[in-house]
């Protein structure tokens, strides 16, 4: 049995009639649905990145400033 996201309602999928990344919808609440796990079964609702465990106060990629090696300071460099 898997269990809708949304609405925490068991939904009886089996295994073997569906695929990692296929669509369903939950006939309680309607809501979109993704298999994100085939053995046991998990839902997901789409776009719920599970994989992303940044906490609120931890900076992801985009906020964290690299430096920028291509303007390194070429001074004690002799020619």
């Amino acid at each position: 049995m898997a269990v809708c996201p949304a609405c925490d309602v068991e939904i009886d999928v089996d295994e073997f009639d569906v695929e990692q990344g296929d669509e369903l919808s939950c006939a309680e609440c309607g809501a979109n649905l993704e298999v994100s796990t085939v053995l046991p079964v998990e839902l997901t609702l789409p776009g719920d990145d599970q994989d992303d465990d940044l906490g609120a106060d931890e900076p992801d990629d985009a906020d964290v400033d690299e430096p920028d090696h291509a303007e390194e300071d070429d001074s004690d460099w002799e020619a």
